[in-house]
């Protein structure tokens, strides 16, 4: 007994620094995974998206939510609803009746899931921060991080969502395209937990908002696009030279870990925060004559 009690715990002690190692080294096991490349070719096909459809950033919170297991276009004529019977505030969401709100998102799908997240996250607004987005914005990343995980209904992509298209903290969204994409790519990295994805995506950027609302904004362009999930378009793909039979070997030591200096969107203009600080909330015509 004696034995398999110390056998046990050394086992914890040898998971415990595993995981510390994990987090000290810059991704050893993925060391020719380079996201500028990727970011570049998609930039260069497509230019700047303007995400994320939304007019206020309360609004953007509300379609993070809805728009969780379906597509935006079912989401645009909830959030219209919402709009029209003057709900798109945290007061209104709190105090309008669960089967009335249930009626007006019923088109977003999983709507009494939906509108149980909804009163969950105004009231934990209410609660930590008395309403007030601002306050909540002001938190440090990691510790508002944990408290939108804590929020019943908000997973991972969710809560980065949040975090990125309405408190324009830098973190990366990672959703099903990026995951296709990296997979398509032979990226073995695709199929690991939404954690380490995202860390990838953030070791491998320097922390700019602009820059992560536009690369996800691209991948999911792409997504839909290109990298379908049937009949793929991979000869038309801005990334099909980063396919693994269209690149030339490169040694381990050359690979790309890190930008060695920030990276430039616009070279020689305004970075996308300070040239749009408002088209991040406020859908494209095109989007959402897409949508609808």
């Amino acid at each position: 007994m004696l034995t398999n009690f110390r056998s046990a715990r050394q086992r914890r002690h040898m998971e415990s620094d595993e995981e510390i190692l994990r987090a000290t080294d810059p991704l050893p096991q993925f060391p020719q995974f380079n996201a500028r490349s990727y970011y570049d070719a998609l930039f260069a096909a497509h230019g700047p998206q303007h995400w994320w459809p939304g007019r206020t950033a309360f609004e953007v919170i509300v379609g993070a939510i809805l728009v969780q297991n379906t597509s935006w276009s079912n989401v645009a004529p909830a959030i219209e609803n919402l709009r029209r019977a003057r709900l798109l505030t945290p007061h209104a969401i709190e105090k309008v009746s669960a089967p009335r709100l249930q009626r007006l998102i019923r088109s977003s799908g999983y709507f009494r899931q939906k509108t149980k997240t909804l009163k969950a996250f105004v009231r934990f607004l209410r609660r930590d921060y008395q309403g007030s987005l601002s306050k909540m914005f002001r938190v440090p990343t990691p510790t508002l991080r944990d408290q939108l995980l804590a929020v019943r209904g908000i997973g991972p992509e969710t809560a980065d969502s949040i975090l990125l298209y309405a408190a324009k903290h830098p973190v990366f969204v990672v959703d099903a395209y990026t995951r296709r994409i990296l997979e398509r790519h032979g990226h073995p990295h695709a199929r690991l937990s939404y954690e380490d994805v995202r860390q990838l995506f953030e070791r491998t950027l320097p922390p700019d908002v602009a820059l992560y609302n536009e690369f996800h904004a691209l991948i999911v362009h792409t997504g839909k696009h290109f990298c379908r999930p049937r009949d793929p378009r991979c000869g038309e793909c801005p990334l099909k030279l980063l396919l693994p039979e269209m690149l030339p070997a490169t040694p381990p030591a050359q690979a790309v870990i890190a930008l060695p200096t920030p990276l430039k969107m616009y070279p020689s203009e305004p970075s996308l925060s300070d040239r749009l600080p408002d088209r991040l909330f406020e859908p494209a015509p095109e989007r959402i004559a897409a949508a609808t």
